[in-house]
């Protein structure tokens, strides 16, 4: 029965990918002119021919004395992958190596600020450095570093890499987690449709996100699609926030959440003034809902202080009111403020602003940069 199971969950993941394939390639033409890179069938390097490269390299840097062949060979006997033999056997051959992964993996060191000179020594090979850009960026994707990794990957060609896979879909998960929805597309197409070995788990999220960003419509005209965008930037800012990066890239970001939450609020007015204009029960914004919230589609029964259970909506114009002042407030006003612009909202979206507002504090009294 398992493996009845397994056999048809493999066909609906090839399945998916194959749509998101095909959903990809029929994006206009103009849109894949911005890749300059040319296309063409990409396949992960052999094992064997992997470890051959990896042997060659010590002996190139140096490092084949006994002692350090016999490690090697003890790296390249384990089940790990081949790109973390490769990385395993960069890290034994080359002591900076070694220190910027174990930099990268502590998640009690401050998160690096720009790509590593070592990734881009001109006196290193190609094959150390880009099969080291790979591995760094995935060390500092654990963390959530997502604008260094990138630019680590950058560093690097695809071709260059012993697991080509592995480059393009991590890729795809930065920018796809960084909001950059046509490069991810753009990355998640190179992987469903060049690389012929990419295992099946790479093409079901590649293709999951890719579905995913299909509903991302900035100027959907359904206000409520419109605030899933507005909490995917305020993912992004706590994200930023929890690394200390309160600085400008971070504010322009909130000046963004701010902003469509104003265009948010004036085309919930206009459609109010619509529905009374129809209804003949008079014009002028806001005369059809008090305060001018958005509503939800039936109220919570609990008119204050709410348990967050029913389907209620944030309303923009507090929201914007609350991150402007929210410095300025004192704990019990900040809690009262919360409890109140959070009373009607499911769970998910309370917590997602509760956690926006507190990282907000934090910043407010640490700083930050970038």
């Amino acid at each position: 029965m398992k493996r009845l199971y397994w056999r048809h969950a493999a066909v609906a993941l090839s399945a998916l990918a194959l749509c998101a394939a095909a959903a990809l390639a029929d994006e206009p033409a103009k849109e894949k002119k911005k890749e300059a890179v040319s296309f063409g069938t990409l396949e992960s390097m052999p094992a064997d021919a992997a470890k051959a490269r990896a042997a060659e390299w010590l002996k190139e840097v140096g490092k084949n004395d006994a002692d350090t062949l016999k490690k090697f060979e003890a790296v390249w006997t384990t089940e790990k992958t081949t790109l973390e033999k490769v990385a395993d056997t960069l890290t034994l051959g080359d002591a900076d190596a070694a220190r910027l992964m174990d930099e990268a993996r502590d998640a009690s060191l401050p998160a690096p600020t720009k790509v590593p000179d070592l990734l881009k020594d001109p006196k290193k090979s190609t094959f150390f450095k880009a099969n080291l850009a790979v591995v760094y960026a995935k060390a500092l994707a654990n963390r959530r570093v997502y604008e260094e990794a990138l630019e680590a990957l950058k560093t690097a060609k695809v071709e260059q890499v012993v697991d080509q896979a592995a480059y393009l879909f991590h890729k795809a998960v930065f920018e796809h987690a960084m909001l950059r929805n046509e490069d991810a597309n753009r990355t998640i197409l190179r992987l469903l449709d060049d690389v012929t070995d990419a295992p099946e788990r790479y093409k079901m999220v590649a293709a999951l996100m890719h579905f995913d960003m299909m509903t991302w419509r900035d100027n959907d005209p359904d206000l409520i699609a419109r605030l899933g965008g507005v909490g995917r930037i305020m993912n992004n800012i706590e994200r930023r926030l929890d690394l200390a990066r309160g600085g400008p890239v971070t504010q322009e970001m909130q000046k963004k959440v701010l902003m469509n939450l104003d265009q948010m609020i004036k085309d919930a007015e206009d459609q109010q003034d619509q529905q009374g204009q129809g209804s003949g029960k008079g014009k002028g914004k806001g005369k059809q809902t008090p305060n001018n919230n958005i509503q939800a589609s039936s109220p919570q029964n609990d008119s204050y202080g709410g348990t967050g259970s029913g389907p209620g909506q944030v309303d923009p114009k507090k929201f914007r009111e609350m991150t402007q002042v929210w410095g300025t407030l004192p704990e019990k006003e900040r809690a009262k403020a919360l409890q109140d612009l959070t009373r009607e909202l499911p769970p998910k979206y309370k917590e997602l602003i509760e956690n926006y507002f507190k990282k907000l504090a934090q910043t407010e009294s640490s700083g930050g940069s970038r």
